[in-house]
């Protein structure tokens, strides 16, 4: 089939802010090949990706949490708006998006419906809201045409648990994102935090709630820090008190210890990447954390939990050390196995270089681009 107009593809999420952090400059070249169409809720995010990305943005407004009622309005404006554009792909990520534009795809005879998981919330839930969310994410998989796992980790979870018996492709190395490593540079920022010369500062980026394994952490610095007073613990992230939070022990010691700093939100990690020696995900779960790539590019050494995607990037013995989730006795052993130098400075010496060869930016783009061929030269050949 020959055509001179450019195939259509529409990227969805729920949220304007997905679009803007996983799509940063994706949509902008995708455009060369593909008459791209962005879809999300309305909000000051999804206005970036209007300015940055130069693409045609819909809004469609779509709730995270369910909400039945306005779940099948959302349903029926993505239907409508992917009748009337007749798009060859649409393309979802995040577990909303996803799961009402593949019905909303489906029910469109849209050819190419892809959906992205970056991560999984099932199997950490228990009871009816494991059966509900598993169910919604089978119906998701049964809707769509191609299945993409952030990750081997999260390949195995959808078939270990029979969501979906369709082929899963995971692209590259697993990571949708990639990495700037101009931008991740340590040589390229100052530390904004000095006030530790002589001793060691561990690092921890993401909310501060409860299966984040903020309590965890906070627990064995404490420990640590009896027989290590010149060590320091900087929390960036948010706290969330209305959204799993943590303990009143946990509040109380962030508040109280001098040596934990909790400087919220901050919209360039880096320097405080540069401020650290060694980066900290005490995570109970993740699709794929970013921020392990950053720490890593940034040329820190890592303590991460067996979690899926952070025991993907880290490697025992090579750029950081792996422990279970939920555990304080074992994080406090490895945050002091840490404060070895020589150990510390062996993982630091590979930490870059490892995330280079997997994670830079253009090779994860090009494997995004070059799947999309493939699946488009397919439905084409069939025409």
């Amino acid at each position: 089939m020959k055509s001179s107009s450019k195939p259509k593809l529409i990227r969805t999420s729920t949220i304007g802010m997905s679009l803007d952090i996983f799509c940063n400059g994706v949509l902008r070249e995708l455009s060369e090949r593909y008459d791209v169409v962005a879809v999300s809720s309305p909000d000051e995010y999804f206005e970036n990706v209007r300015r940055r990305e130069g693409v045609r943005c819909v809004e469609v407004p779509m709730e995270r949490q369910i909400s039945p009622l306005k779940d099948i309005i959302s349903l029926w404006r993505l239907y409508k708006l992917f009748r009337h554009e007749k798009p060859l792909m649409v393309h979802s990520m995040t577990p909303k998006a996803g799961l009402l534009s593949m019905i909303a795809a489906w029910l469109a005879r849209v050819p190419i419906r892809i959906h992205t998981f970056t991560g999984l919330v099932f199997p950490t839930a228990h009871g009816l809201t494991k059966r509900i969310l598993m169910a919604t994410d089978w119906l998701t998989c049964a809707c769509a045409t191609h299945i993409v796992p952030e990750g081997e980790g999260v390949k195995r979870d959808l078939l270990s648990h029979h969501i979906t018996r369709k082929p899963i492709k995971v692209l590259g190395y697993g990571n949708v994102r990639g990495i700037d490593l101009t931008h991740y540079n340590p040589d390229a920022v100052e530390p904004v935090f000095k006030e530790n010369t002589d001793g060691v500062t561990f690092i921890s980026i993401g909310r501060l709630v409860g299966d984040k394994g903020i309590n965890e952490l906070v627990s064995a610095f404490i420990r640590l820090r009896k027989d290590n007073p010149n060590i320091h613990l900087i929390l960036v992230g948010p706290q969330e008190q209305d959204l799993d939070p943590l303990l009143p022990e946990t509040l109380e010691a962030i508040a109280n210890t001098p040596s934990i700093h909790a400087v919220g939100f901050q919209s360039d990690i880096r320097p405080w990447l540069k401020s650290a020696h060694v980066s900290i995900l005490a995570s109970y779960r993740e699709g794929f954390p970013n921020v392990v790539i950053e720490a890593g590019a940034m040329g820190l050494p890592q303590i991460v939990t067996n979690i899926n995607g952070a025991n993907e990037i880290i490697v025992e013995g090579k750029n950081g050390t792996i422990i279970p989730p939920r555990d304080a006795d074992a994080l406090y052993h490895a945050m002091r196995n840490m404060l070895n130098e020589e150990y510390r400075t062996s993982l630091a010496a590979n930490a870059r270089d490892m995330i280079a060869s997997r994670y830079e930016q253009g090779f994860v783009r090009r494997c995004l681009y070059e799947y999309y061929e493939g699946v488009v030269s397919k439905v084409y050949n069939k025409l």
